[in-house]
């Protein structure tokens, strides 16, 4: 999920320690109702501390979060055959970088959730936006 604040100015940070941050990553998993995370198949959901963008992107993006795998829309019967899980990665100092409380923090941390597992399931950018997510 690009930083929906990208470009905007800043005027301080909130600091939220790695430990509670994780918990908090934990709270907005546990929101996704029950039958839709019983649908949530092979994904690892982690935390890491930064996007570093690839030779190919430009090294000024920030990402609050990433979807990496194959979709269920896309998967096939032997897509999980010798594969490793997909993967969500939470990116915390770029969420910490645009917060400014932890309430908002604890939003920011729920709203990229929510909108990679989106991903997981095969809903696009395009769609997460008309639904109001992006």
């Amino acid at each position: 999920m690009p930083n929906p604040l990208a470009g905007m100015p800043r005027f301080g940070r909130y600091e939220m320690p790695l430990a509670e941050f994780e918990r908090a990553v934990d709270d907005a998993v546990a929101q996704i109702p029950p039958d839709l995370a019983a649908s949530i198949d092979n994904v690892a959901i982690v935390v890491e501390e930064r996007y570093l963008p690839s030779p190919n992107e430009d090294p000024r993006l920030v990402l609050l979060g990433l979807y990496q795998g194959v979709p269920l829309t896309e998967r096939t019967e032997w897509s999980g055959i010798g594969s490793l899980p997909d993967k969500i990665s939470i990116y915390r100092q770029a969420i910490l970088d645009l917060c400014h409380s932890r309430e908002e923090v604890v939003e920011q941390i729920l709203i990229t959730v929510i909108y990679e597992v989106a991903h997981h399931f095969g809903i696009d950018d395009e769609t997460l936006h008309e639904l109001g997510w992006g």
